[in-house]
């Protein structure tokens, strides 16, 4: 059988940040380029994603998105896609949806893209336009990201889940577990829940602190890591302080250690309000650490309640406290569920699987448009 010819695959993305979706973009343009591919980033300048794409020596072109109706971003896009002529175009962000996708459009590239948002698809003339003419599928990262695409009134048939990934290879710790947790001053015998997240409304910290007051948490060794930054910092310690358990909650800004954290807490808690999948859920699995979770959006797929961690409604301080509760005070279950989550991310989560399903997308793709 013949080989495959390798592609050329332009990505588009108009974030200025680097979070969990940037974190897969790169993995999966790692695994293209270990299968021979090449791929074209265009980002914005200045940017972070710019400077990681330079850094790993990926084929990059910086254009200013300052609107998703910016014709004169659109105009750069489609020059940089003329230059690099790829086999297709994927698509990474709202905005790079619409630029990216109408550049593509504009040339009859192939385009898809890859949605992260647990959150509502509105019908209308601006969804149709996108999801039936500019781009010709749709990747979810969980079936609950699909299912409000769906919703959205975007067809079956041009939707596909592929699920995010992590790669444990880069989940080693570089210092032990006792080095951390003393240089973070966490008490001796105490459990330690870690938050990886962004200090934002929907990934629901709050809850996680109003749950350290409750009856069944106040008198258990139970201390909460927050390891991330963001607008709601201030309140958040605020309310540490209101609820009387600032003593057990330490900020500890975003953390570039990731691994090294992981390894020193005993549980990941993500009390979100909406996720797409929830990559650091993944992590913490692969690293074999049990999960404490909100039943939404993706994580009730990613984490197997009772198996690799324990799922409770958002919103509710209550039955998220009995959760951390029962883990504080058995840790042979909360080694059973963290034993188990390796395995389920190697079979599931993991970036071989994840780039291999894109490459058969772009195939389809191709194949459908005669390329």
């Amino acid at each position: 059988m013949q080989a495959a010819r390798p592609l050329a695959v332009a990505h588009v993305t108009g974030e200025t940040g680097f979070s969990g979706g940037e974190v897969q973009l790169f993995l999966l343009l790692e695994g293209l380029r270990a299968r021979g591919d090449r791929s074209l980033l265009i980002c914005p300048p200045g940017s972070r994603v710019e400077a990681e794409s330079r850094r790993r020596g990926f084929e990059t072109r910086a254009v200013r998105m300052r609107s998703d109706l910016s014709a004169f971003a659109a105009l750069r896009i489609r020059a940089a896609l003329r230059a690099f002529g790829p086999d297709l175009v994927h698509l990474h962000s709202g905005r790079a949806n619409w630029l990216g996708g109408l550049a593509a459009w504009s040339l009859d590239l192939p385009a898809l893209t890859t949605r992260r948002m647990d959150r509502a698809v509105h019908r209308g003339a601006r969804t149709r336009f996108l999801y039936e003419r500019v781009t010709r599928r749709a990747v979810a990262i969980s079936p609950a990201v699909r299912e409000r695409l769906l919703a959205g009134g975007v067809a079956p048939e041009r939707i596909r889940v592929i699920p995010s990934a992590v790669d444990a290879r880069a989940l080693t710790p570089t210092r032990s577990r006792e080095a951390v947790r003393k240089d973070e001053a966490l008490p001796e015998g105490a459990v330690c829940a870690l938050a990886l997240a962004a200090l934002v409304p929907r990934k629901g910290l709050d809850v996680a602190i109003d749950a350290l007051a409750e009856p069944s948490l106040r008198e258990l060794p139970l201390v909460l890591w927050l390891a991330g930054d963001g607008a709601e910092r201030a309140a958040l310690e605020s309310r540490a302080a209101a609820r009387g358990v600032a003593a057990r909650v330490r900020f500890l800004g975003r953390r570039e250690d990731r691994a090294d954290l992981l390894s020193a807490s005993d549980l990941l808690v993500l009390p979100s309000r909406r996720e797409g999948l929830g990559v650091a859920a993944l992590e913490a699995m692969a690293c074999a650490r049990a999960v404490v979770a909100s039943r939404v959006g993706g994580l009730a797929d990613a984490v197997a309640h009772e198996a690799t961690g324990l799922l409770v409604p958002p919103d509710e301080p209550k039955l998220l406290a009995a959760a951390l509760a029962r883990l504080v005070r058995d840790p042979a279950l909360r080694a059973r569920l963290g034993a188990a989550g390796p395995a389920r991310v190697a079979a599931h989560f993991s970036p071989p699987r994840m780039c291999e399903s894109y490459a058969a997308l772009y195939r389809e793709l191709l194949a459908e448009a005669g390329r």
